[in-house]
């Protein structure tokens, strides 16, 4: 097959791509099963469930006491007891049948036994205390519905019904096909992995994904960049019993994409690229009149393509329509651009500020896997729209519990390893009820944070040049008239980050306008930004002295990652993160980074538990063990106004 770029096929919006898989699918349905009650958890009735015995099948007892006639009763006071003869009376326990003649039950607490039958104190009127036959269920009435999904209570009664087995559609069989020379499964994967080998991970998401809706799927062995393999592989799993065939990668406009090209000759290309981002390469195909839908390669756009057309998918199949997103109307936090013509996905974190529903995009591309585990939702912009600004409303599909919202602590501001290690804390201190959501912007984009209202607290550490302290004259400039306590969290050593055994023998800042130095920075507006223009001024660098300075991370990881890669040679960023990769550190300085908390926020109880947590041993230990790390003023409030 010829290697070539191509065009997409058959671009469509994702409005016509779901008519089109409707249409084409939306009447498919699994076969249906006989299957135990006992083994019906979760799966969908696809015909009604009429009960064989009522329930009860016989009036019977509600509690322990005396089974009499109602109108033997009548009479009988706390301060009168009434004598029941024992030819009148029997003494039954809860689940006893009534006898013969008798309407009622007097609990035996109401009751003392004598020589000639029972002293009652209290009269019953018909049917007290007796559960009448055919009460919960009427034998010949319908339980449960058809597409009705089945839930432990509606196992129990089907049971007490007197029904062992019901009719449910089978769970759709689901393959997964990860196409690609360049990745492996992770069991077989060598250590360290060689460059240009990549984990197939996105076939266990998928693969859950489908568990999640109902189905059974199996991942299939990877299939290389070859026409031929690929083709052999489509053709070998339409010989199968597969409901839903989904292939990974390769359904781009590349030249080795040669998913597309397959679909035409072996079936109908049914759609070709969507109008939405992430997740524009998805293609739909009809083989032997089975859905095969080609998933894109990076794990938010397999994520995306999956919720958008495999999801919808496997509920038809079972007779049913997907369930509802969850939305909730949002403030946003910080400008969102995109694209005119694409419908874009942001993944954002969530937060109740100050009484209002805030969401603040996470950074990062299709690729970046953590940001769909970071994320608690899904925000969409329309393709007609050209981005949202600073506090606009939206509307976000939710991927929390909504109720979450409230236990949530929003963090927007400077990286630091140790506010991984807070959020740890609290979820085990809470149980898992609280944690903190963190968008790393920068310390300077942490306090325009609080100012616009969009965070509880922002982490700091910005220099004053001037005076050498800590974000205080950033807070009186930045945020004038605000009430904020400044608590400091750690004191912390910056320097310079190189690879084990530095190989390039670099000393201090000076050597970074070395040519043959390649250097990876942090985002304007980062304390750490701040830190590496000061000592570059001191030493009488200019920035377009140094080989990379316009090449931005922004986290400390990032940066460091950067240089375990070898995408650079140097980076300036704290101790504990080059530690964590196995780096070499370079001292340089030691800064005090700070939670920044408006005071309006003190008193909640988040935000008390956080601050309890800070200034315990069992953080203060932690933190050291992570290096490079001082915590001798770890909890002091710094300043309060």
């Amino acid at each position: 097959m010829e290697r070539k770029n191509r065009m997409y096929r058959h671009l469509k919006t994702l409005e016509q791509a779901g008519a089109i898989l409707r249409a084409r699918f939306g009447d498919l349905r699994v076969p249906p099963e006989t299957i135990a009650v006992r083994e019906a958890l979760d799966r969908i009735l696809t015909e009604p469930v009429t009960a064989l015995s009522s329930v009860p099948a016989y009036h019977a007892a509600a509690m322990d006491g005396i089974a009499v006639k109602a109108s033997d009763t009548f009479g009988a006071l706390p301060e009168k007891p009434l004598l029941i003869p024992r030819g009148a009376g029997k003494m039954v326990d809860t689940g006893d049948p009534i006898p013969e003649g008798k309407d009622a039950v007097v609990m035996i607490e109401r009751v003392e036994e004598r020589d000639q039958g029972w002293e009652i104190r209290e009269a019953a009127y018909p049917w007290r205390n007796v559960r009448k036959a055919g009460e919960d269920i009427v034998r010949g009435e319908v339980i449960l519905p058809a597409r009705h999904r089945i839930r432990p209570c509606d196992q129990a009664a089907l049971l007490a019904a007197g029904i062992l087995s019901v009719r449910v559609f089978s769970r759709p069989r689901v393959l997964i096909i990860p196409t690609g020379d360049e990745i492996v499964r992770p069991e077989e994967a060598l250590s360290p992995l060689p460059k240009g080998t990549l984990l197939e991970v996105n076939g266990q998401m998928l693969a859950s994904l489908a568990v999640q809706c109902g189905a059974v799927a199996e991942i299939r062995q990877i299939v290389p960049d070859r026409p031929g393999e690929l083709r052999a592989a489509l053709n070998e799993a339409l010989t199968g019993q597969y409901d839903l065939i989904m292939t990974i990668a390769g359904s781009s406009a590349g030249s080795e994409d040669f998913t597309p090209v397959l679909m035409e000759e072996l079936g109908d290309l049914l759609v070709h690229g969507i109008t939405v981002m992430p997740g524009k390469p998805a293609l739909l195909a009809a083989l032997n009149g089975r859905p095969v839908i080609g998933i894109p390669g990076y794990p938010v756009s397999a994520a995306v393509a999956f919720g958008e057309f495999a999801r919808p998918l496997l509920y038809f199949m079972q007779g049913l329509n997907p369930p509802e997103p969850d939305l909730l109307e949002v403030s946003v936090g910080r400008k969102i651009p995109s694209k005119l013509g694409l419908e874009e996905r942001v993944r954002v974190i969530l937060g109740n500020v100050g009484g209002k529903r805030v969401a603040v995009p996470i950074s990062g591309g299709a690729g970046v896997i953590t940001s769909l585990v970071r994320a608690d939702g899904i925000l969409r912009i329309p393709q007609e729209v050209s981005g949202l600004g600073e506090g606009e409303t939206a509307q976000v599909e939710l991927m929390i519990p909504r109720e979450a919202l409230n236990d949530c602590l929003l963090a927007v501001g400077s990286h630091d390893l140790t506010i991984d290690l807070l959020n740890s804390l609290l979820k085990e201190r809470t149980g898992g009820r609280m944690h903190i959501s963190s968008s790393n912007v920068g310390s300077l984009g942490g306090l325009f944070a609080l100012k616009r209202g969009t965070a509880h607290f922002a982490g700091s550490h910005l220099l004053d040049t001037a005076t050498g302290d800590y974000n205080r004259s950033y807070i009186r400039r930045y945020l004038p008239g605000m009430p904020v306590v400044l608590l400091t969290l750690v004191h912390r050593w910056q320097g310079l980050i190189t690879p084990a055994g530095n190989p390039k023998k670099i000393k201090d800042i000076e050597d970074l306008k070395r040519p043959d130095i390649i250097f990876i920075n942090r985002q304007a507006g980062s304390g750490t930004r701040i830190l590496l223009d000061y000592e570059l001024a001191r030493a009488g660098i200019a920035p377009d002295d140094i080989v990379g300075y316009r090449t931005e991370e922004y986290t400390h990881m990032n940066v460091s990652m950067a240089v375990v890669s070898g995408a650079a040679d140097v980076g300036l960023g704290i101790c504990a993160a080059a530690k964590a990769l196995g780096l070499d550190f370079l001292p340089i300085t030691k800064e005090r980074y700070d939670l920044v908390i408006p005071t309006a926020y003190r008193e909640d109880e988040k935000i008390q538990i956080l601050i309890d947590i800070i200034r315990s041993k069992e953080f203060k230990e932690k933190v050291l063990a992570m290096g490079g790390y001082e915590v001798h003023e770890t909890g002091n409030i710094v300043n309060q106004n």
